[in-house]
């Protein structure tokens, strides 16, 4: 699957999960809802998809275009502000007004990221790569996925060799996390491969 593919189908996803989030119920009904399981299925797919991006994607974007290295500081800084809030809703409970906050606000950044990268970033870095680079890269970043870290970690470094190998860490320390507390069952599955 190329690289532009495989980043949409997990768009496609999230865009899923923050349809049946926008109208998630607040107050005591939020915490009989599963409001708090969709809403790990959806920190789970952001922090595994945004950890991909910035260690494959992003970096080949910089690469690509003559402006990508503002293209991709733009989108890393959307994906940042973007940890912080599922970082609240991680610590937070369904009910409580703060978490609701920041789910509303992680909703509608993450709806103005998505149209940024697929109507400003995509279109652009198509006709600046090869049919057979964009192939490779959705290989590596398929390969990425199933090791990438499953919780924000906002204050990682977002780039290089830094972020490769602290995010590694991470993602270890996530996996052996999970499966300690039983949270890995509420992964979301991997997009069909086309």
């Amino acid at each position: 699957m190329d690289a532009l593919s495989f980043l949409r189908a997990d768009h496609e996803s999230v865009l899923g999960m923050l349809q049946v989030l926008d109208g998630a119920p607040q107050g005591d009904g939020a915490q009989q809802s599963g409001l708090a399981t969709m809403v790990t299925n959806l920190v789970i797919a952001e922090s595994q998809h945004e950890a991909v991006e910035e260690q494959l994607f992003w970096p080949a974007v910089r690469t690509a275009l003559d402006d990508g290295d503002e293209l991709a500081d733009h989108a890393i800084a959307q994906e940042e502000a973007g940890k912080e809030l599922l970082q609240q809703l991680e610590h937070g409970n369904p009910g409580d007004p703060e978490y609701h906050r920041a789910l509303g606000e992680f909703v509608t950044a993450a709806r103005e990221h998505i149209d940024y990268e697929e109507n400003v970033v995509w279109p652009r870095f198509k006709t600046a790569v090869s049919t057979q680079d964009l192939e490779q890269l959705g290989d590596k970043l398929q390969t990425a996925k199933k090791i990438a870290p499953t919780r924000p970690h906002p204050n990682a470094p977002s780039g290089g060799l830094a972020q490769n190998t602290v995010g590694m860490a991470a993602a270890v320390v996530d996996h052996l996390r999970d499966q300690l507390s039983g949270r890995a069952a509420d992964n979301p599955p991997d997009a069909p491969k086309t």
